[in-house]
């Protein structure tokens, strides 16, 4: 055998006893109370501090309303009040995650952000979630497990 017919084994081999790429899930992790949730890196447009917004009557509790932001009505949703936690007075800790959701934008307001968190997809646990939940699945970091919310799902329209 020629050398680069050994060259050619060997890389050959050498792809067969790689393991397969990890597929892994970037979020952006925030805290409602005590709990810890997530949703997917790529449905965030931004964060920003809570701003002035206009009430909107005649809407669930969940919806805070209407803002502005740079020439865009958005509305506003309380996702502790969307999720059954119930209402909590803006402080310095509160977020306004804005996202995409479908062909529009929408802003959520969250207790506390955490962390932007790497998860492999393989260690995310979605038997517990059902067709008509809102979580895509939950996953585990260090000592805390985390809700991962399938925004798709959790804003859909329900009124």
């Amino acid at each position: 055998m020629n050398p680069v017919e050994i060259q050619k084994i060997l890389q050959e081999q050498s792809m067969h006893n790689e393991a397969p790429p990890k597929q892994m899930l970037q979020v952006i992790g925030f805290q409602i109370e005590k709990e810890y949730f997530a949703i997917p890196i790529l449905d965030v447009q931004e964060i920003i501090k809570p701003l002035p917004y206009t009430h909107i009557p005649f809407v669930p509790k969940y919806i805070l309303g209407i803002f502005h932001l740079r020439g865009n009505i958005l509305p506003l949703i309380d996702l502790r009040q969307k999720l059954g936690f119930g209402y909590k007075a803006v402080d310095e800790e509160t977020h306004i995650l804005v996202i995409h959701y479908q062909d529009q934008k929408l802003g959520i307001m969250v207790d506390k952000l955490t962390e932007s968190i790497l998860l492999d997809q393989e260690e995310i646990d979605t038997h517990i979630v059902q067709e008509n939940m809102h979580l895509y699945g939950v996953g585990k970091q260090e000592d805390k497990l985390i809700a991962l919310l399938n925004t798709q799902a959790l804003f859909k329209r329900d009124f």
